[in-house]
């Protein structure tokens, strides 16, 4: 983040702790949340918990009285503990349920541990692998975001630190499922939204394997979007794009590119319909067979650029 602190002399801050003032006015953080830099949302800060840059980003870790606390990293928020299972639920069961037998799991990013949490209770997941550049991320996440981190001591688990794409080069065709869990397409997340890494996705999956990717906002990403989907549809034979309501993200909504090596697939039909108890026991918010089909119904501007091939 920027150098600079700009809070008003009640809130209590850090003197190691520097903000920007674009960042940070009054106990306000402030996200410039598109690419186009021409909107922003903010948040109420109620005090900072774990400022610090890491080898790779800035992180940064704060309480808020509306959305509890909140990790952001590099000016952009990753979550809130008030919403975040909107995320981290529809990301994961999305394509998980999706596939008739979601054994093997990969995870690219996602060092906060949500896509983590989520992927190891399914109950036909056999192992989940993470692969997550920043190691500084997750000792954060145990730390300051508990809420966040259970999966990690799941024996289901296997953690490797380094790049996510390295990884897949050394494993191809072993997973079932492959999460990309990114930030925006900004500095070391730029090569996840480009083809050599959709092709490096498709090596590494089993026949009739998923991929599902953060897949920013229809609001305001919908030129990057149609890119993403025409790039995607020259590697997979199916490629669909959902959504779901997150209030802390900038303009309320996020996106999840979905993609599959199999022409059967139909991600607007989930095969494995959890039961009300299976909802209830995997403690699930926001994912149900409802909310997996309706993620795909996109709104009438959006679904007329769809028959034209746009998103």
């Amino acid at each position: 983040m920027p150098a600079n602190q700009n809070f008003e002399a009640d809130y209590s801050v850090p003197h190691s702790i520097q903000f920007g003032m674009d960042a940070f006015k009054k106990g306000w953080f402030t996200e410039t949340g598109t690419l186009n830099g021409d909107q922003a949302i903010s948040i109420e800060v109620k005090n900072i918990l774990y400022h610090e840059k890491s080898k790779y980003q800035d992180i940064l870790v704060f309480d808020s009285n509306r959305f509890g606390r909140v990790l952001v990293l590099d000016d952009a928020i990753q979550l809130s503990e008030s919403d975040e299972f909107s995320y981290q639920e529809m990301i994961t069961f999305l394509p998980l349920n999706s596939h008739p037998n979601p054994k093997k799991v990969l995870i690219i990013g996602g060092g906060d541990g949500g896509a983590v949490r989520e992927a190891v209770k399914h109950p036909l997941v056999e192992s989940v692998t993470m692969c997550e550049i920043d190691e500084k991320v997750i000792e954060v996440s145990k730390k300051y975001l508990p809420f966040m981190a259970k999966g990690f001591d799941s024996p289901k688990l296997t953690l490797y630190i380094g790049d996510g794409a390295q990884f897949m080069r050394n494993h191809q065709h072993e997973f079932d499922i492959i999460i990309t869990d990114s930030s925006d397409p900004k500095g070391p997340a730029v090569c996840l939204f480009q083809k050599p890494y959709y092709e490096s996705l498709k090596k590494a999956l089993r026949p009739g394997g998923i991929i599902c990717s953060q897949g920013e906002s229809f609001w305001f990403d919908r030129k990057l979007l149609s890119e993403m989907i025409k790039m995607c549809k020259t590697i997979f034979p199916v490629v669909d794009y959902g959504s779901s309501y997150v209030p802390s993200y900038p303009g309320g909504q996020i996106g999840y590119l979905c993609c599959s090596t199999s022409p059967d697939t139909n991600f607007r039909q989930p095969l494995n319909r959890f039961s009300k108890e299976t909802l209830k026991e995997l403690n699930l918010k926001y994912y149900t067979p409802d909310t997996h089909q309706a993620a795909f119904a996109l709104p009438l501007s959006i679904a007329e650029q769809k028959l034209k091939g746009l998103v």
